[in-house]
């Protein structure tokens, strides 16, 4: 079955766009093959510095023969509209059938639509697709009428600007079907079965046909089409010259990922680094070659310490086995590390203590203050956990140190040039001005957890800032409305929010969420009256910090959901909790109380007291809706009058002060099993008595066992939120 092949050859894509470029082509192109009524076998994308790539195999030879019906106008009605329909169906009067409704005779049309070539489905639907590629950022370009070379030299060649937006000025198009050229134009470049290969290792047009020969030709030219296959070819090389010199490399999957976009025909190259710089930290070597010049560290792996070698990935190959470029490299990573080495230096002649006055300098945001200001919040807000963890005297006052100049090294040298390295030059700084080795770790680990995949901080002192720093972030910007929308999460609020969670949850660490947080929004009020921002008809009264309380929890309740979801928790267990009782905010407390309902309604009493509760929470609110009045209270034992009813009243009674007192000592299994003993008396009495009877007293006394089922379940877990 026929093969498309389509290549778009461009000058340099940027490398952090070219894989989500690939994926898009895909996406778009197979999207539009499948509206087109056109099936394929398997699609496969591929991108470079200079080319996307898409082969799609096992296309038809043309889309499938369909047959349409289009219901017409009344038979009988105006001219004008029957004359619209036929043109509309392309057919006359004499071809249409009459059919029949209940409102009487109509027109209807039997079109039968002949399926198109695949090749001329291409040629409509490839421009627009290409168009639609979604790029972070794109230009226009004056655009040649024709490539003239792979040099790109464009001398004498009158120009058209196009009014097409693309990420690179592009220079060709492949487009061939089962090996014959598909036409078409696209930013006033017309589709061909010609490519370019390496920018200096090849020279002259390439012809192709289909992907297999299009891979090869292109290897011959000294380009490696796949990313995956050019990325591992990096990584072992990598490791194969490294090993050679008794070294590692030093693990970065991110700048694997970047630097195969960087290179058509990767060439593994190892440099020196002059002895002179190694006396700084190693962060400082190794995001320098990083974030600068794409270098692989490498480290010696009996003392894990950096080693004096990197590695540079070239796109050339030449003579002189590469020494020219690596002279070239170690020269340009000797002029940047000298920078670094001079802001280090220079860093160094001043304390930390002495830069937080500087700190009043940096905005932190507009209407939530400086960073100064902010430092003074995490300071009384990290004082306030470490009180209710019951820290040590002295270890509070570490906690206010560490507090106090957690963010002083954002007016380093250093971290204005790798913003990165916030925190981690800060602990360098504080052990370098002979502070406490706690407070210094606290100063690094305060951003900690800064991924999903990052570690959180253990010790109790670093706890306390991590957890302020964040809580700070969180409340604060939604007390100025600064939320999260949709995927839009400007200010990082969702991992902040994310990584106070996976702190308390790692190190048990138990205070009330809530109360915190609430505590907090007043405290920046206090500091900062015009945080405020009032939803229409609030005031900065109690009830206002404790609605926009109740919205910050809602949100941890999110976050919580996707913590426990990798255990295997559903969401809804979380909601049954979280919100069963005003002061269930302890998280550890919270979660053994979400593992202990998961365990109990995977038995069978669980299973079938759910049942339960929810045949008695429904009827009760059928019932008092129809009533429009609410049964509570406790049944009147004198109306009791079946034994079912008399045992199951007893059952709640015996059943809720079992569950409280369970509750009280945190012993969550026999809060369940409190519980599990309701499951026979509740069968028993939707099985025998009937509700809803004629006599008034007797009715409300039954709704009100119903009540009180719905409420002793409650005091466990909301179950009305339980799915299932």
């Amino acid at each position: 079955m026929p093969e498309l092949l389509l290549e778009l050859f461009s000058e340099e894509i940027p490398a952090r766009m070219q894989m989500q470029a690939a994926k898009d082509l895909e996406r778009l192109v197979v999207g539009a093959l499948a509206d087109n009524g056109l099936l394929f076998e398997a699609a496969r994308a591929f991108a470079g510095p200079r080319r996307l790539t898409l082969a799609i195999a096992g296309l038809p030879g043309k889309q499938p023969d369909v047959k349409e019906e289009k219901k017409g106008p009344r038979v009988g009605a105006p001219q004008a509209a029957i004359d619209g329909f036929l043109k509309s169906a392309g057919l006359t009067l004499a071809q249409c059938e009459k059919k029949s409704d209940p409102k009487g005779d109509y027109y209807l049309a039997v079109i039968d639509r002949k399926g198109r070539a695949t090749a001329d489905v291409l040629r409509a639907l490839l421009p627009d697709a290409i168009a639609k590629l979604p790029w972070p950022k794109s230009m226009r370009w004056p655009q040649e009428e024709k490539f003239p070379g792979s040099q790109g030299t464009f001398g004498g060649i009158a120009f058209d600007r196009s009014p097409v937006r693309w990420v690179r000025p592009l220079h060709s198009i492949i487009c061939t079907l089962d090996g014959e050229i598909v036409p078409f134009k696209f930013a006033n470049v017309n589709s061909s079965n010609v490519t370019w290969g390496h920018r200096f290792l090849s020279s002259g047009p390439i012809s192709v046909k289909r992907f297999d020969d299009y891979a090869k030709k292109l290897r011959e030219a000294s380009v490696i089409v796949d990313g995956a296959e050019r990325r591992e070819t990096i990584l072992h090389e990598a490791k194969q010259k490294a090993f050679a010199l008794g070294l590692e490399v030093v693990d970065d999957e991110g700048l694997a990922n970047e630097v195969m976009g960087l290179a058509e025909w990767p060439v593994v190259l190892v440099g020196q680094i002059d002895k002179q710089f190694m006396e700084l930290p190693p962060e400082i070597l190794q995001t320098t070659m990083r974030t600068n010049q794409k270098y692989f560290a490498l480290r010696d792996p009996a003392t894990m310490k950096l080693a004096n070698r990197f590695v540079v990935v070239a796109n050339m190959a030449s003579k002189d086995g590469g020494k020219e470029i690596i002279a070239g490299n170690e020269r340009v990573l000797r002029a940047r590390l000298a920078d670094a080495k001079f802001f280090w230096d220079q860093d160094r002649k001043r304390t930390l203590d002495s830069r937080v006055a500087d700190l009043e300098g940096i905005v932190f945001h507009a209407k939530l203050g400086t960073q100064l200001e902010r430092v003074k919040r995490i300071e009384a807000l990290a004082a306030e956990i470490a009180k209710t963890i019951d820290l040590k005297e002295k270890d509070i006052e570490k906690v206010k140190r560490a507090a106090l100049l957690c963010k002083a090294d954002l007016t380093t040298g250093v971290v204005g040039e790798f913003p990165e390295l916030q925190g981690i030059m800060g602990r360098y700084y504080a052990l370098a001005d002979g502070e406490d080795k706690d407070v210094a770790d606290a100063i690094r680990d305060h951003y900690k957890p800064l991924g999903p995949n990052d570690q959180v901080p253990n010790a109790a002192i670093s706890i306390c800032i991590a957890v302020a720093d964040k809580l700070d972030a969180f409340a604060g910007f939604f007390m100025i409305r600064e939320k999260p929308t949709g995927s839009g999460d400007p200010y990082a609020l969702r991992r902040a929010a994310l990584g106070v969670t996976r702190i308390l949850l790692n190190s048990e660490i138990r205070f009330s969420l809530s109360g915190m947080i609430e505590d907090h929004c007043k405290r920046i009020a206090t500091q900062l009256p015009t945080a405020l921002v009032y939803e229409k008809g609030a005031t900065a009264g109690p009830n206002y910090f404790k609605a926009l309380t109740s919205e910050q929890m809602e949100f941890f309740a999110d976050r919580l959901e996707v913590a426990l979801k990798a255990q295997n928790i559903s969401h809804d267990l979380v909601q049954a909790i979280f919100f069963s009782t005003d002061e269930e905010h302890d998280l550890v407390r919270l979660v053994r109380r979400v593992e202990a309902l998961q365990a109990f309604l995977k038995t069978d009493d669980g299973a079938n007291l759910l049942t339960g509760y929810k045949r008695a929470a429904n009827m009760l609110k059928d019932e008092e809706k129809k009533d429009k009045k609410e049964y509570r209270g406790e049944p009147k034992a004198g109306d009791l009058k079946d034994k079912e009813e008399k045992e199951l009243a007893a059952a709640l009674a015996s059943a809720k002060k079992d569950a409280a007192a369970a509750l009280q000592k945190e012993d969550f299994a026999a809060a369940m099993k409190a519980l599990a003993k309701l499951r026979a008396p509740v069968d028993r009495f939707f099985d025998k008595v009937t509700v809803n009877v004629d006599d008034k007293a007797l009715r409300e006394n039954r709704l009100k066992l119903l009540a009180q089922i719905v409420e002793t379940a409650h005091q466990v877990a909301d179950f009305s939120k339980i799915e299932g």
